[in-house]
């Protein structure tokens, strides 16, 4: 069986950790970051998340020996 190509956009922004959960920056940070966000909201984005369970295996897929 032939491996798998892993998704090259995907592992850069992925990090698994040792436990198996997919580890990410938060999203809808990029656009807008100084107008129209309230600075609570900003501070709040600066953090990681962990992808819940219907992103998860999705990202898995797409990085699979990460």
């Amino acid at each position: 069986m032939p491996k798998i190509k892993s998704h090259s956009g995907a592992k850069k922004r992925v990090a698994v950790t040792k436990t198996g959960k997919i580890k990410l920056n938060s999203m809808n940070r990029n656009h807008d970051i100084k107008g129209c966000k309230t600075a609570k909201r900003k501070r709040h984005l600066r953090k990681a998340f962990y992808a819940g369970s219907t992103l998860a295996p999705t990202l898995k897929r797409l990085v699979p020996y990460k």
